[in-house]
């Protein structure tokens, strides 16, 4: 909780605290927007910090805690609206935009504030793993909407994968950490446990990253966050056929929306994932709603006999 407290001026922390301290395991975010008032979001209800009122010093002192006073240093990353604090946290950042060549330069005055609670779950992936370990690993695809635990539920998969005393499920995980979300990294040390095994390319683009991890980090397992693109497609297309498993999210509410997204049609003409499971949202966040194999079909886990097998049901419209 001291790395967001930190960011907030002192006549704000003390407030802050008795609003959260009691809840902090189920906050997810806080708004702060100038001249409004401060928005806690917690994981079943919101609440309001109604006074004092963020305004334009108060703006420039989160700014500055964020950047630790060296703004230039973060250019990149103020450039891509987020930064990455200590603890995985991720700081999300709008206000005036400054546009160069038709490219984001900018964005100054900075207005408004997501912080977004980074949360390690270990175990939170737990129901999911025999869907995608059976004996061997399969190209699986996270399904979720907006808050439905896609980041935290695929650290998790990492971090089992590469743990190093599972000598039979263990494997080498590369993660390309475009939006710096899975492992947090800061300063290139991950903030999160994602394994022992695991390497990290730390806010590199997907598809350059997954292209560096083959060519020189030989990975049995890669791991991305929230596909969609193009050449995000090609990558993986490309990995598969190195004899790499890809492992990933996808913003996508069911099976359909999946399917109506133009950029992974080659994805799914060519069967490329094994495993398509969809997260739940609201009281259900995280936990795996259904599970559907390369051809649509809905899959469950029966154990019988004391073994575990796959009952397929009728496939997805």
């Amino acid at each position: 909780m001291n790395e967001i407290l930190r960011l907030f001026p002192p006549y704000f922390q003390d407030r802050i605290e008795d609003l959260v301290s009691r809840r902090w395991s189920q906050l997810q975010e806080i708004r702060v927007r100038m001249h409004q008032k401060i928005e806690f979001i917690f994981d079943s209800s919101i609440c309001w910090l109604d006074k004092p009122l963020p305004t334009k010093k108060e703006a420039i002192y989160i700014l500055n805690q964020l950047s630790e006073y060296s703004l230039y240093r973060m250019e990149e990353e103020l450039r891509n609206g987020y930064i990455t604090i200590e603890g995985g946290h991720r700081v999300g950042i709008a206000g005036g935009i400054i546009m160069s060549d038709r490219r984001v330069k900018a964005i100054q005055p900075v207005s408004f504030f997501n912080i977004r609670i980074a949360k390690q779950k270990k175990g939170c992936a737990d129901g999911l793993m025999p869907y995608i370990y059976d004996g061997s690993y399969h190209h699986t695809m996270i399904l979720g909407a907006p808050q439905s635990g896609k980041t935290t539920v695929i650290r998790d998969i990492c971090r089992q994968i590469a743990i190093q005393s599972d000598s039979n499920r263990s494997k080498k995980v590369t993660i390309v950490d475009e939006r710096s979300e899975i492992a947090a990294s800061i300063r290139g040390v991950p903030q999160h446990d994602v394994g022992e095994r695991t390497d990290v390319l730390d806010a590199c683009p997907k598809a350059e990253g997954m292209m560096m991890a083959i060519r020189t980090l030989s990975p049995d397992i890669l791991v991305v966050d929230e596909i969609g693109a193009a050449n995000d497609v090609e990558a993986i297309i490309e990995a598969s056929q190195a004899g790499v498993k890809v492992i990933c999210t996808i913003h996508a509410s069911d099976m359909a929306d999946l399917y109506r997204r133009p950029t992974l049609q080659k994805l799914l003409d060519e069967s490329i994932f094994e495993r398509f499971l969809l997260l739940g949202q609201g009281k259900k966040i995280g936990k795996l709603m259904h599970a559907f194999d390369s051809d649509g079909k809905q899959i469950n886990l029966k154990r019988r006999g004391g073994g575990i097998e796959m009952d397929w049901r009728t496939a997805f419209n």
